[in-house]
C-alpha cells in the first residue's frame, strides 16, 4: 500500500473461514481472529491516502456450527464495510445497513476504476460512491451517467443472451425493453434540458430524482428475471429425475440376471412394456393438444418411461412368484457350506464395493477435484481384490495331486505366472497413464502435463524431431501389432476389400496422419514460400483421414467377414451337413451351422488319419471373426480420435489400447483358473473394471470435466475458422472429449469374446507332426468363437446381459452424480464442481450408450455375415 504502484490491490484472509469450521462462530478462537483482523485493519486505514476506497467484504457468511454453502439467512448475508478519508455521501449514512447484492460489487469496481463493466453482469452501481463533491444536482447527475451506463451493458447482454437462449421469458423481457427505452428516452431529453442552465429548476431535480428510480427499477427487475431463471430448482422434478435412473438402474440390473430366461419373458418383459410406453405417451401427447397446454417433451417422455418400467416390473413380479425367486436365487444352507457361500458373495461384493465407493466420492468435492487419481486407484484395487480372491479360492496354488486334469502341472503353473504378470503390466501402465493429467483451477500446486500441448510449442527442434520420431514410431507399431494379431488367427489371408484396406488401408492412415503432424508442428516463420502449400496440407491430410477411416468403417459395415475358405470338394457328395437338401426354417438353420463347423474338423481328421487327398473345406480366420471385426472397428476410430488430439498424447492412446489388452487376458485367464463353467456371462468384476479404465482415460487424455479444459482445438483439424453451422464442430470436440468413453463402450463385446478366442493356445501350433490324431483331437475341442454359434438363443442373451450390465454401471455412477447435484444445489462448489461434473457425466453416458449399442450391433451384423457365409458354403 506504501509503494503506491498499484490501481487496485485484492488481499484474502483464510483465517476467520479457516477458524469458523475448525471452532464455530462463537468459540473464543474465533473472538481471538476476529481481533487480529481489526488490528489488521486499523493498521490498514492510517496507511490510506486520501484518494483510495477500501472495501471490506465476506463471500458468505456461516451457521452455528462454522457450515456455510446453504441458502440460510446466516450463510447467505455477510457484511459489507466501505471506507474512504474523502467524504463519500453527502448525507450522513443511513440509520439501517443496507442490504446489497454481491453482484452489485462487479460495475461498481469497473466504474472506480474506469473500466468497462465486464459483458455479462446483470448487478446494480452502488451510486452512492458516485456523488462527487457537488451540490444535490451535481450528485444526482452523476449518478445518473453511471446508471445509464450500468442500464446500458444490462440491455446489451439481456439482447445477445436471448438470441441464444431461450429461457427467459418473452414477455418479461419485453417489459424490462420498454422500461430501458422510455428511461433512456427521458435521460436524453432531461440532459438537453440541463445543458447549459446554471440554476436548475425545483421540478427538473424531482425528474431527476425520478428518472434514477426508474433506472434503479430496471436493473433490480432485470437481476430478478435472471435469477428467477438461473436459480430456479423444481425439487419434484429432480425427485421424479433421480427416481426414473434409479428405476432404470434396477430395470438393467434385474434383466441381466434373467440371462437364462426364455425368449418369450424378454419379448413380455421388454417389448410389451415398450408398447405401454409409447402408448402412454401419445395419449398424454394427444390429451396436452387437445387441452391447448402445449407439449411438454420433457414430461411425456418422462411419463412414458414411467410407464414402461412399470409395465417390465409388474410382468417379472408377475411370472417370477416370490417363492420362486427366493428359491432360485438362495440356495439351500445345507447343500451350500458357509466357504462356498461367502466366496459367491465375495464375486460380487468386491466389484459392487468399488462401485458403491466411486459413487460416494460424487459427493465430496475433493474426490470429484481429485478423481484422475481416484479411478487409477480403484482400477487397480479392483484387480488386486480379484487377484486376492482367487487366492482366496485356492486357484493360485499349484495342488500336489493328482495333477491338472486339463492343463497339467506346468501349464497350470505358467497361467498363473502368466495371470501375475500381467497384473503387474497393468499397474504399470495405470501409472505411467498418470503422466497426461490436465490440472484444474482449484490445485493450484498441479502443473499441467508437458505431453498436452502440441510439438508446434517446443523451441528446441531436436526435442521435437525426437518426440515426432516416437509417435509416428507408435502408429506404426500399432498397425503392425494390430496385423500381427490378425494374422495370426488367420484373419489375413483372404481377398476380400476388408482384408486388403487392413494391408494397405492402415499404413497409408498412418502415413497421412505423419504428414499431418509434421506440418501441424512446423514453425511458421521458418516456410517462407511454402507457407500456402502448408495452409492446403493442413486441411488436406485430415480430410485424407477422414475418408480412409470411412471407406474402412463401410467396407467393414458391408463385408465384415475376414475368413478365408479354401475349398476343393468334389461336386459329388456333401461331407459339411448331415441335411438332405436345404433347411427347411431359420430354427433348423441356426442349429446346422455348429454341425458343419465339426463336420469340417471331422473331415480333416478323418483326410489326415487315411493320408489321402479327400476334397474339404479349410476356413481360415472363422474362429475369431467376431473379435477381427471389433479390432479392426477400433483401430480405425483410434486413428480419427488421435488426430483429433495433440502428437504427444497418441503416447497416451498407445497406453490405452496396452491396457484394454491387458484387461482383457486378465479376465481371461482369471475365468480359465476360476474354472467358470458358464462362458456365456460376463462377471460384474469385468464390465466394472473396462468403465473403470475408460474414466481413467478420460483424464489421461488430457480431460477434466469442466469448461475450462476442453480441447476446443479440435474443432478446427481439417477446417479453417469457416465452419457454417455448430454441429461438426460439436461433433468433433465431443468426440476429442469422450475419446476414451467411445473406445471402450465400442470395445465392450469383446469382453464376451475373448475368452473364447484364447481357448486355444498359441502352442499348439508348435507340436509335433508325428501324432495328428492326437493333435486333431485337441484342435476338435477348440471350437473358438464359433462355440458361440452351438446356442444362438444364448450368444444374443449373452450380448443382452452384457450391454445391460454396462448401461446398469453407467447409470449408477450417472444417478450418484444427479444426486450429487441435486442434494448439494446450494453448496458453494455446485457450479464450479458439482454441476460441471453432472455435465459431463450426463453427455458421457449419452456418448457410451451409442457407442455401445453401435458395438453390439457390429458383433449382430457380422453374425448375419456368418450365416449368410454358411448359408453358400451349404448350397455349393
Amino acid at each position: 500500500v506504501d509503494s503506491g504502484e498499484w490501481d487496485v490491490l485484492i488481499a484474502h484472509f483464510l483465517g476467520v473461514d479457516h477458524c469458523g469450521h475448525k471452532h464455530g462462530p462463537d468459540h473464543p478462537e474465533m473472538t481471538k481472529k476476529l481481533t487480529q483482523m481489526n488490528e489488521m485493519l486499523r493498521s490498514l486505514v492510517d496507511h490510506l491516502g486520501n484518494d483510495t476506497l477500501l472495501l471490506v467484504a465476506g463471500d458468505h457468511g456461516m451457521t452455528e456450527t462454522g457450515d456455510h454453502g446453504g441458502d440460510s439467512e446466516k450463510e447467505v448475508n455477510a457484511a459489507l464495510f466501505v471506507y474512504s478519508k474523502t467524504a463519500l455521501f453527502g448525507a450522513g449514512p443511513p440509520e439501517e445497513p443496507e442490504a446489497v447484492p454481491q453482484v452489485n460489487l462487479v460495475p461498481t469496481v469497473a466504474l472506480l476504476l474506469g473500466v468497462p463493466i465486464p459483458y455479462s453482469n446483470i448487478g446494480e452501481v452502488m451510486a452512492e460512491l458516485f456523488s462527487g463533491d457537488g451540490d444535490a444536482v451535481s450528485a444526482a447527475l452523476q449518478q445518473l451517467s453511471v446508471y445509464h451506463i450500468n442500464a446500458k451493458q444490462v440491455d446489451r447482454f439481456l439482447h445477445s443472451y436471448s438470441l441464444v437462449a431461450q429461457d427467459l421469458p418473452a414477455e418479461q423481457l419485453q417489459r424490462l425493453q420498454e422500461l430501458f427505452s422510455s428511461a433512456v428516452e427521458e435521460h436524453s431529453q432531461l440532459l438537453a434540458q440541463v445543458q447549459g442552465v446554471t440554476l436548475v429548476p425545483p421540478e427538473l431535480e424531482s425528474r431527476l430524482g425520478s428518472l434514477i428510480g426508474r433506472f434503479q427499477l430496471y436493473l433490480r427487475e432485470a437481476r430478478a428475471v435472471c435469477t428467477q431463471s438461473w436459480a430456479r430448482f423444481h425439487p419434484l422434478r429432480m425427485v421424479g429425475g433421480c427416481t426414473l435412473i434409479a428405476a432404470s438402474c434396477l430395470l438393467c440390473y434385474v434383466a441381466s440376471e434373467l440371462a437364462a430366461a426364455s425368449d418369450s419373458f424378454y419379448r413380455s418383459c421388454l417389448l410389451y412394456p415398450l408398447l405401454w410406453g409409447s402408448v402412454v405417451a401419445v395419449l398424454l401427447g394427444l390429451a396436452r393438444v387437445f387441452t391447448q397446454e402445449g407439449l411438454d417433451l420433457l414430461l411425456v417422455s418422462s411419463w412414458a418411461a414411467a410407464a414402461s418400467q412399470l409395465g417390465f416390473f409388474w410382468h417379472w413380479w408377475g411370472r417370477h412368484p416370490k417363492r420362486a425367486r427366493l428359491a432360485g436365487s438362495q440356495p439351500p444352507l445345507a447343500s451350500v457350506g458357509l466357504r462356498q457361500r461367502l466366496r459367491a458373495w465375495l464375486g460380487l461384493a468386491f466389484p459392487m464395493g468399488i462401485l458403491l465407493f466411486r459413487c460416494g466420492a460424487m459427493f465430496s468435492d475433493s474426490f470429484v477435484v481429485a478423481e484422475a487419481r481416484v479411478a487409477p486407484f480403484l482400477l487397480a484395487s479392483l484387480v488386486m481384490l480379484l487377484v486376492g480372491k482367487l487366492h482366496w479360492d485356492g486357484r493360485l496354488t499349484v495342488p500336489e495331486a493328482p495333477k491338472q486334469q486339463l492343463l497339467g502341472f506346468s501349464s497350470y503353473r505358467r497361467e498363473i505366472w502368466y495371470l501375475l504378470c500381467l497384473v503387474a503390466m497393468l499397474l504399470v501402465c495405470v501409472r505411467l497413464s498418470g503422466f497426461f493429467h490436465q490440472c484444474r483451477e482449484e490445485i493450484p500446486q498441479c502443473r499441467p502435463s508437458l505431453f498436452l500441448s502440441p510439438l508446434a510449442s517446443l523451441r528446441n527442434t531436436r526435442a521435437k524431431n525426437l518426440f515426432y520420431l516416437l509417435c509416428v514410431a507408435l502408429l506404426a507399431g500399432l498397425v503392425y501389432a494390430v496385423r500381427s494379431w490378425l494374422r495370426h488367427y488367420g484373419n489375413l489371408n483372404s481377398s476380400d476389400p476388408l482384408v486388403l484396406f487392413v494391408r494397405w488401408g492402415f499404413p497409408l492412415v498412418v502415413l497421412c496422419i505423419a504428414c499431418y503432424w509434421a506440418v501441424a508442428s512446423s514453425a511458421d516463420d521458418s516456410l517462407g514460400k511454402l507457407q500456402e502449400l502448408v495452409q492446403v496440407a493442413v486441411v488436406a491430410f485430415p480430410w485424407a483421414v477422414y475418408g480412409l477411416a470411412s471407406v474402412g468403417l463401410l467396407l467393414l459395415l458391408c463385408n465384415p467377414m475376414t475368413v478365408f475358405a479354401k475349398d476343393t470338394r468334389e461336386s459329388a457328395g456333401s461331407i459339411v451337413t448331415p441335411y438332405l437338401g436345404v433347411p427347411s426354417s431359420e430354427v433348423d438353420f441356426l442349429h446346422v451351422i455348429p454341425q458343419i463347423y465339426k463336420r469340417m474338423q471331422e473331415s480333416q481328421k478323418s483326410r489326415l488319419e487315411r493320408g489321402s487327398c479327400k476334397a474339404t473345406v479349410a476356413a481360415y480366420g472363422l474362429g475369431s471373426v467376431y473379435s477381427a471385426a471389433l479390432v479392426i472397428a477400433l483401430t480405425l476410430l483410434g486413428f480419427l480420435l488421435m488426430l483429433l488430439h495433440s502428437e504427444r498424447l497418441s503416447l497416451a492412446f498407445l497406453l490405452l489400447f496396452l491396457e484394454a489388452f491387458m484387461l482383457l487376458h486378465i479376465h481371461t485367464r482369471a475365468r480359465g483358473l476360476a474354472g467358470d463353467a458358464e462362458p456365456f456371462s460376463v462377471p460384474w468384476y469385468a464390465v466394472i473394471s473396462w468403465l473403470l479404465a475408460a474414466s481413467q482415460f478420460f483424464y489421461s487424455t488430457g480431460h477434466q470435466p469442466i469448461f475450462p479444459a476442453i480441447h476446443w482445438n479440435a474443432a478446427f483439424v481439417g477446417f479453417h475458422l469457416d465452419h457454417s453451422t455448430n454441429l461438426l464442430p460439436a461433433v468433433l470436440v465431443g468426440a476429442n472429449t469422450f475419446a476414451s468413453h467411445i473406445l471402450f463402450a465400442v470395445g465392450c463385446p469383446l469382453l464376451l469374446l475373448w475368452p473364447f478366442v484364447c481357448e486355444m493356445p498359441s502352442s499348439q501350433k508348435k507340436k509335433s507332426k508325428k501324432e495328428p490324431r492326437e493333435e486333431l483331437q485337441e484342435v476338435e475341442e477348440h471350437m473358438m468363437e464359433m462355440r458361440l454359434r452351438e446356442s444362438p438363443e444364448k450368444f444374443s442373451t449373452a450380448l443382452l446381459q452384457l450391454g445391460l450390465k454396462y448401461l446398469f454401471v453407467l447409470g449408477t455412477q450417472l444417478l450418484a452424480c444427479v444426486c450429487a447435484a441435486m442434494i448439494l444445489r446450494r453448496h458453494l462448489m455446485v457450479w464450479k464442481v458439482f454441476a460441471p461434473k453432472f455435465l459431463f457425466e450426463s453427455l458421457g453416458f449419452v456418448v457410451s450408450s451409442i457407442c455401445l449399442l453401435l458395438g453390439i450391433s457390429l458383433v449382430m451384423r457380422v453374425d448375419c455375415a456368418v450365416t449368410s457365409w454358411f448359408s453358400q458354403l451349404q448350397l455349393r
